[in-house]
């Protein structure tokens, strides 16, 4: 459930037209060749939270934006329209459902150039469909 989830995620920060306008990409793994600003899922890791009856896991995930800013509080809004948007995702997928989804924690960091990071990260805890006993 954790690529599902993952795969999820990218195609829902994809449809978002408030973030593909300010983003140049929305990536799987930090891009190569892609100019400032792009945002990837680069990290998940995942346990077991299965029940009686069905499979389960919980999730964590983390996002780092990469942006350019002379101000420390330049790319805010950006954040906020991720966490937004990560905080609305469909609880109904086609291989799971999101039983909960919380913020863990975030991290701020300014590099050399005024290029700034932020680690967002997240935690999912989703079952698969019910097998219907």
């Amino acid at each position: 459930m954790e690529v599902p989830l993952r795969a999820a995620l990218i195609a829902w920060l994809r449809a978002d037209a408030a973030l593909t306008s300010r983003l140049n990409a929305i990536v799987e793994e930090a891009p190569s060749r892609t100019s400032l600003p792009w945002l990837a899922l680069t990290a998940s890791a995942s346990t077991d939270w299965s029940t009686k009856t069905q499979a389960g896991r919980e999730v964590r995930v983390a996002f780092e934006l990469h942006a350019r800013s002379d101000a420390p509080d330049g790319i805010a809004d950006l954040v906020a329209l991720i966490e937004a948007r990560v905080a609305s995702l469909p609880r109904m997928q086609p291989d799971f459902t999101v039983v909960s989804a919380r913020f863990l924690r975030a991290r701020a960091e300014q590099r050399g150039e005024n290029r700034r990071a932020t680690l967002i990260e997240y935690v999912f805890r989703v079952l698969a469909p019910s097998t219907g006993d």
